[in-house]
């Protein structure tokens, strides 16, 4: 089973104590790191990526709560604290699960299997989201392209010229609409009339870029930076 990464929370020393301790018994669970502070948790998830934080509800300057309201991408969240009253504000945060201390073991392994449960989930939709291939309408029927085979696309008036590596594809499209629908971060628009295909690139010299198959195609003064950037020159 792949390990959940977590942090703890808690501003109290026997808290934070109780906490690791049951996170040692579970194999699947890391701890990364303890703090005291939330603010310290704010640095901290600023340069450091992890799937769930444990936190206290109840601590000075800025509650658990409050915490995770200021996060623009929150972990997986279970809250712990004496206070049942916080249960409703913690479950509207978007919390997976709310305990109560005094902790029991049995308890904690249930709201963290729970999450376990939650990141297979999250894994599953984002593998579901990839998109592989795309269904091009071709004399009258539609024929499947695998992405990854498009070396680039080419705009000539009401119609596109899809070159992939095997044989060529014309279609009745907008260049805008065809952009919109690869849904994939290897393409990218280099100029009015190309699309093309970053992982086809053999090598490119000043403002132009050539192909796997030969081709070379000219690059926009205001794309140029955007494709170094993305091959990391």
């Amino acid at each position: 089973m792949e390990k959940i990464r977590c942090i703890i929370l808690d501003d109290e020393p026997i808290g934070r104590e109780i906490l690791q301790n049951f996170t040692e018994k579970i194999p699947f669970l890391e701890v990364c790191n303890t703090f005291e502070s939330p603010l310290d948790v704010i640095t901290y998830l600023q340069e450091n990526e992890i799937d769930l934080l444990i936190t206290d509800i109840n601590m000075p300057h800025l509650n658990g709560v409050e915490l995770v309201q200021s996060l623009q991408k929150p972990p997986f969240i279970i809250f712990v604290t004496a206070h049942r009253d916080f249960a409703l504000d913690g479950f509207d945060s978007g919390a997976v699960d709310y305990l109560v201390k005094p902790v029991r073991f049995e308890r904690f392994l249930k709201a963290v299997n729970k999450v376990s449960l939650y990141k297979k989930d999250t894994q599953k939709d984002k593998t579901l989201d990839t998109k592989t291939n795309i269904f091009l309408k071709v004399n009258g029927k539609f024929e499947k392209i695998i992405l990854d085979t498009i070396l680039y696309i080419e705009a000539n008036g009401d119609y596109l010229k899809i070159v992939t590596e095997k044989q060529n594809y014309t279609i009745l499209s907008t260049m805008k609409s065809f952009e919109e629908s690869l849904d994939s971060s290897n393409f990218l628009r280099v100029q009015r009339s190309f699309i093309i295909n970053i992982n086809s690139i053999q090598s490119f010299s000043g403002n132009t870029v050539q192909l796997n198959n030969g081709k070379t195609i000219s690059i926009s003064i205001q794309k140029k930076e955007e494709l170094f950037k993305i091959l990391g020159v």
